[in-house]
């Protein structure tokens, strides 16, 4: 009888494979990866609704969600604490995956003007620009939290 082969003896009876455990692992990575695009752009939506100056509510209500293209339009939806908006913006972006681009706008006349601080008492350095700031820390906050 011939003599079974030391490797077939010593691994042969083990499950799984490297291609397997690769595959895996890539699966993973993408979950992870688009979890955290979908991260930095909540924190960037919620951000710029949140320090968004408040009359009516109509500004905080306008920001829009969108992938592919930017919209165009501006809305007649008044959000004054800007819960409703936030919430529809988590909504659409769970759907987001990585190499989508997404935009969140403002497209009513008086965005930018607030933007660059025509309302100094509620919004004087804006809301973009305060949120740009602090991209690099968003970005490295949502790897920290969804590492594979």
């Amino acid at each position: 009888m011939a003599k079974p082969h030391h490797m077939t003896s010593r691994y042969g009876g083990l499950n799984g494979s490297f291609a397997e455990s690769l595959a895996a692992f890539a699966e993973q990575t993408k979950e992870a990866i688009d979890d955290v695009f979908r991260e930095v752009v909540i924190e960037i939506g919620t951000s710029v609704i949140r320090l968004s100056p408040v009359d009516t509510g109509r500004f905080k209500g306008n920001w829009q969600f969108t992938v592919g293209a930017p919209s165009s339009q501006s809305l007649d939806t008044f959000d004054k604490s800007g819960h409703e908006t936030i919430a529809a913006l988590v909504a659409e972006v769970s759907k987001l995956e990585a190499g989508q681009v997404a935009y969140i706008v403002n497209n009513l006349v008086y965005a930018i003007p607030l933007e660059y601080g025509h309302s100094q008492k509620k919004a004087p350095s804006g809301m973009v620009q305060i949120t740009l700031a602090r991209f690099q820390q968003i970005v490295e906050e949502a790897i920290r939290n969804n590492q594979v």
